[in-house]
């Protein structure tokens, strides 16, 4: 089976593929790691992808779709896949298509974790992290004793930039507009499912399990 597994930053998407390449042993396939195994393998579009970033500039696609039919024509993946973080555009979603076609292969299912925005951002602004030891807490999920204050060493909480509401506003309006197209790609092809996110885990699990079953 060859999944993609989308869904928006806090829908728990982490969780659910730790979840299925435990059950299916496939290999979760994210961009990151595909990078670095092509950097440190040595091959020549790693060095070009490495040079790229060294220079702080993005990758260009030509270079990211080498290294991803690089990665899905190693053994490991020949009996399915979980790809994580690729396509993240319509052109890239094109270029996989072709990359399966030569490889005698093709997307089984395009997963999508579906939460509400508003959900979202309840999960995203509700980290809190120690000062001191950099224990991370949540307001919802995992609480300290003591508002404000680590259970651990007594140490102030904060919020990361990263975690405020403006910041997770604005990242999580960029992700909607870049996803949306890529959506309806895969709609088209028959190939999306939309799940709830907004269950517990084990429910959502249960979801995809079933949409994996039926493969």
């Amino acid at each position: 089976m060859n999944i993609i597994l989308m869904g928006l930053p806090g829908a728990g998407k982490g969780t659910q593929a730790s979840k299925i390449i435990k059950k299916y042993s496939i290999p979760h396939i994210s961009t990151g790691d595909m990078f670095r195994m092509a950097i440190k393998n040595g091959t020549e579009l790693g060095k070009k992808a490495k040079s790229y970033m060294d220079a702080g500039e993005l990758v260009p696609d030509e270079v990211t779709v080498g290294i991803v039919k690089e990665r899905l024509s190693q053994s490991d993946a020949k009996e399915g896949f979980l790809l994580d973080g690729f396509p993240r555009t319509v052109e890239q979603a094109e270029a996989l298509n072709k990359i399966m076609d030569e490889l005698d292969s093709q997307i089984d299912r395009t997963i999508n974790v579906e939460v509400a925005e508003e959900e979202l951002m309840n999960r995203l602004t509700g980290r809190r992290i120690c000062e001191v030891c950099g224990t991370a807490y949540h307001l919802v999920f995992n609480p300290p004793k003591q508002e404000g204050i680590c259970d651990l060493d007594g140490g102030k909480l904060y919020q990361r930039e990263d975690d405020n509401p403006e910041t997770v506003a604005n990242r999580l309006e960029v992700n909607v507009r870049q996803t949306a197209p890529l959506l309806e790609f895969y709609e088209k092809q028959d190939a999306l499912v939309n799940i709830d996110g907004e269950r517990d885990i084990d429910e959502v699990f249960e979801d995809v399990d079933e949409i994996l079953q039926n493969i």
